[in-house]
């Protein structure tokens, strides 16, 4: 069985400065990938481009055994249906009304209309812990917990085959955190949905995943089973998991 998302050779240079580096990586379907580093080390940008949201210097990234890097037009939309993506901080239209930002791709993509997309809209706040009255409030007046769920309904709303988290417990205290943690894993598996998480919370890490990869300097440095990172004799991973500031890794001022 090939596997869902297939990463090879991947590259991305801004100039001269170049992000990411000869990037090889599988997910098969149904599994749960999730991609450790710290700040700047290219793991946004690496989603990105997985997610056709950002075009590679050099590489290949095949979705169902297809290439995705320069597809355009209707072949383009027609990929890009099998994706979901949570933002980091929700990334809510504040102009909009709770179910319309989460029915927003089923009104303007898939045409539906507003009568039926707010049914499914709301039927989705459901699955994610939110009742029926917050389906007319607007973001502003929603908690960071609830925009995060919204946000998550958004994700799901046309029921797609991967879904990509962008750090999805920033700024939440540890309960929420867990609660949406435990959201991640209900969807996905309601779905069988293929997940891709960059985080640096490492209890989201432990809950979520089936494998890890860890990104430094542009670079896969560790990939393996989750039940594997602690023992994984590698310096890198050892210092980011545990949180310690001695090691390879080094913090300049």
């Amino acid at each position: 069985m090939s596997p869902k998302i297939e990463i090879t050779n991947l590259a991305k240079n801004f100039g001269e400065k170049q992000v990411l580096s000869q990037v090889n990586l599988s997910v098969n379907k149904g599994e749960s990938l999730v991609i450790l580093g710290g700040s700047g080390t290219g793991k946004s940008v690496l989603i990105k481009i997985i997610s056709s949201l950002l075009a590679p210097t050099s590489g290949s990234v095949k979705i169902d055994g297809q290439e995705i890097i320069g597809l355009t037009g209707e072949a383009l939309d027609k990929m890009m249906e099998k994706i979901g993506f949570l933002f980091q901080g929700g990334a809510l239209f504040d102009s909009l009304p709770i179910w319309e930002n989460v029915a927003f791709r089923l009104i303007n993509n898939k045409k539906m209309t507003k009568k039926d997309a707010k049914k499914l809209a709301i039927e989705k706040l459901k699955s994610v812990g939110l009742n029926e009255k917050v389906a007319d409030l607007f973001p502003s007046e929603l908690s960071g917990g609830m925009q995060k769920r919204a946000s998550l309904a958004r994700a799901i709303a046309a029921n797609p085959e991967i879904i990509f988290f962008d750090e999805p417990t920033t700024g939440l205290d540890p309960i929420m955190a867990d609660v949406i943690n435990e959201l991640i894993i209900k969807v996905s598996k309601e779905l069988g949905a293929t997940t891709v998480t960059i985080t640096h919370d490492m209890n989201s890490a432990r809950k979520i995943a089936d494998k890890v990869a860890m990104l430094f300097e542009g670079k896969i440095i560790w990939f393996g089973d989750v039940k594997d990172m602690d023992n994984s004799n590698n310096p890198y991973l050892d210092q980011f998991i545990n949180g310690r500031s001695e090691g390879p890794i080094k913090f300049l001022a």
